[in-house]
């Protein structure tokens, strides 16, 4: 098969769908790689090295559509993409349908071939093509939080960590999933006092064992969550719904009930947010102030940190790339159950329920 890599046009998108190594394997299985000039750089991967590889360099990305039967990204082809996609094209990328119905009707039109990374769910009923970017935003939330606390960007002006003689900073973590346990593992490790919350008794009895005294657990409901919003300095959103939209756990009136300079960082943000004020923001201009309250939702997350992102996508994708690129789409989602469940589109009709729900669609 034909696979074509464009470059990422997102605002501040430095990723990369495919590393040299990812090259290297459908090369020697026989495929064919386009890459487009310069796709690598932000991630630390020039030219040279995709080359090496066995990739053929093209310089456009219409040269990368128009040639390829299937195209691999990391985030959702944008308006200047839509008309590049042809119909019958494999598209494999996260698209995160449910909070742009823009998109959808645009993938629809087209009559390409979506298959989403965010919906590939395996046996265990976990999505193992989000988890490593779901792992690298938990981690970069804290990370991220930690510096709009601080008072020159209207943060509280607290140490997460606080020092000697004074308490640490408080953290909510408002779903114990993927990015809710990663969240705690770095907002543990830095000292402060953490409460995560979900309504998951299995997932809060993990947490329980597997964390610091310091991690602390409480079943979520509107109740606690405006209790604990009064008092703790970040708020970390970290709710998924597989391929649904995320529902709204902080809503507008309760910002009022927050401390001037509570932090806000909803990870949630590429599904709809889980907090009612969130809306998508960049690297470049990441953060607003609602009501005194700082919110961070920039909805590329894991782009800040593109080397580490590319290679964690590329070691989760890589299989199933060889697996449509060598079976043809139909066929590989006949025999691999998890990655049908990737499929969201199909020729114009949406197959995936949670869009249509979503939209209210038939």
């Amino acid at each position: 098969m034909i696979i074509g890599v464009p470059k990422e046009i997102k605002n501040n998108e430095s990723r990369v769908s495919m590393t040299p190594a990812g090259v290297f394997e459908l090369v020697k299985n026989n495929h064919t790689v386009y890459i487009q000039s310069n796709a690598g750089e932000g991630s630390g991967f020039l030219n040279d090295d995709y080359q090496k590889a066995g990739a053929i360099i093209l310089d456009t990305i219409g040269q990368v559509y128009a040639i390829s039967e299937m195209i691999v990204k990391v985030k959702e082809p944008i308006i200047e993409e839509y008309e590049l996609i042809q119909e019958g094209q494999i598209v494999f990328t996260y698209f995160h349908f449910a909070s742009s119905e823009s998109l959808t009707r645009a993938m629809m039109k087209a009559k390409a071939v979506c298959i989403a990374y965010e919906t590939v769910e395996n046996e265990e009923g976990s999505l193992p093509l989000l988890t490593p970017m779901s792992e690298v935003a938990g981690r970069l939330a804290i990370q991220q939080g930690a510096k709009y606390l601080e008072k020159p960007v209207k943060g509280r002006g607290v140490l997460l960590g606080g020092v000697p003689g004074v308490a640490p900073g408080k953290v909510l973590i408002l779903g114990a999933g993927v990015v809710g346990i990663q969240a705690a593992k770095m907002a543990a490790g830095l000292g402060a006092h953490v409460t995560i919350m979900d309504i998951n008794m299995k997932r809060l009895r993990y947490v329980n064992d597997v964390m610091p005294p310091h991690v602390v657990t409480e079943f979520s409901n509107e109740y606690n969550i405006r209790k604990h919003i009064k008092t703790h300095d970040l708020i970390i959103g970290g709710v998924l719904l597989k391929g649904a939209k995320a529902p709204n756990l902080i809503t507008r009136d309760m910002l009022k009930e927050m401390r001037p300079g509570t932090v806000i960082v909803d990870v949630a943000v590429d599904q709809g947010g889980c907090v009612e004020t969130t809306r998508p923001t960049t690297h470049e201009d990441p953060v607003y102030i609602i009501d005194d309250v700082v919110h961070y939702s920039v909805a590329n997350m894991p782009g800040a940190v593109p080397c580490t992102s590319t290679i964690a996508l590329t070691n989760v994708t890589l299989a199933y790339i060889l697996k449509l690129a060598t079976l043809g789409w139909k066929a590989a989602c006949d025999t691999d159950a998890s990655l049908k469940k990737g499929l969201n589109i199909i020729a114009g009709t949406v197959v995936y329920k949670e869009i249509n729900e979503a939209f209210g669609w038939k």
